[in-house]
């Protein structure tokens, strides 16, 4: 396993990027993420629309990159599980993790946009079975990694017969819950959650949704601390000091470096903010130059000043999204 999953961290933040995957976009994605990875950054994020023609695929992408780069994680933002079943993605996730040497993550999502994903010829589920096999699907690959005798499943919406697990462990889950049903099953069963909507830490969604994660975790006997919060997060990186760092409806727009900096300290030492996946303005790939100014100097800062606060000095690598 990878340093950047496996170290043992103190608590930093873990920072990364969010991509679109645009089958011209191709040459850009490699040079950011080889740049996000000599600057220290612990992930990058993919979409997974397998729907539109002009996006390659989430996952092949995913292999591509994290084979032409050392150290950071990937992970799909989020997967689109119903176009890939759950027993096929155990084998997908292990097979990227043995290869990178620990360095994915699995974004897992009930599915959105039904009315597309119905027309790759997916049956359409309720939104409630939705949930229920978004819940099904991460026991399932939990099961079907780490080695052990072979696995029967006899499940509501999968069913395995004496399949041997991968000698791989399953890699960590962050899902991107947004109703009450989605968000309990994320406090029972994963590992990390990312708001919708690009929700931020001052949001009204984030305060009645991440209670709903914690009474869900500790009533299936686990701690809700043990569950990351990793914020989707548009905003500019300028140059000077904005006047003002959040629109008229409280929403982040963005700032300089050290406004940055002073505001995801206070998201991490004061609202319990675990990392970060930055995007540009619109919410789509940021630009090389504002990445550089991410992973060199905010990320940094950050981290410096989260470890100040805790206590020993930080290692000099940074904790991957593995580490809790």
């Amino acid at each position: 396993m990878s340093t950047a999953i496996a170290a043992a961290g103190e608590g930093l933040p873990l920072f990364g990027f969010g991509a679109h995957t645009g089958v011209e976009d191709v040459a850009d994605l490699l040079q950011m993420a080889q740049q996000a990875d000599r600057d220290g950054l612990d992930h990058f994020s993919l979409s997974d629309h397998p729907y539109l023609g002009d996006r390659v695929d989430a996952y092949a992408a995913l292999g591509f990159v994290l084979g032409r780069t050392e150290r950071i994680a990937g992970l799909a933002n989020v997967t689109n599980l119903p176009t890939r079943p759950a027993p096929l993605l155990a084998r997908t996730v292990t097979s990227l993790s043995a290869l990178s040497g620990g360095r994915v993550v699995l974004g897992m999502g009930a599915g959105g946009l039904w009315d597309r994903i119905s027309d790759m010829g997916v049956p359409r589920l309720s939104p409630g079975a939705a949930v229920d096999a978004f819940e099904e699907a991460i026991v399932l690959v939990r099961e079907l990694s780490g080695g052990g005798p072979p696995v029967t499943h006899h499940g509501r919406h999968y069913r395995v017969e004496e399949i041997e697990p991968a000698p791989v462990a399953a890699p960590p889950v962050w899902t991107g819950s947004v109703g009450p049903r989605s968000l309990a099953a994320t406090g029972r069963v994963a590992d990390g959650w990312i708001p919708g909507h690009a929700a931020d830490w001052l949001s009204e969604r984030h305060r009645t949704s991440r209670p709903v994660i914690d009474e869900a975790a500790a009533a299936a006997g686990r701690d809700p601390r043990e569950i990351r919060t990793i914020f989707n997060l548009p905003g500019r990186v300028t140059g000077r000091p904005l006047p003002a760092t959040r629109d008229r409806d409280g929403r982040w727009i963005g700032g300089s470096p050290e406004q940055w900096a002073e505001e995801l300290t206070g998201a991490v030492l004061e609202h319990g903010a675990s990392g970060f996946t930055l995007f540009s303005p619109g919410g789509g790939t940021q630009d090389l130059a504002s990445l550089g100014r991410w992973g060199q100097e905010i990320a940094p800062a950050v981290r410096e000043a989260v470890a100040k606060e805790n206590g020993p000095s930080p290692k000099p690598r940074h904790q991957g999204p593995g580490h809790r």
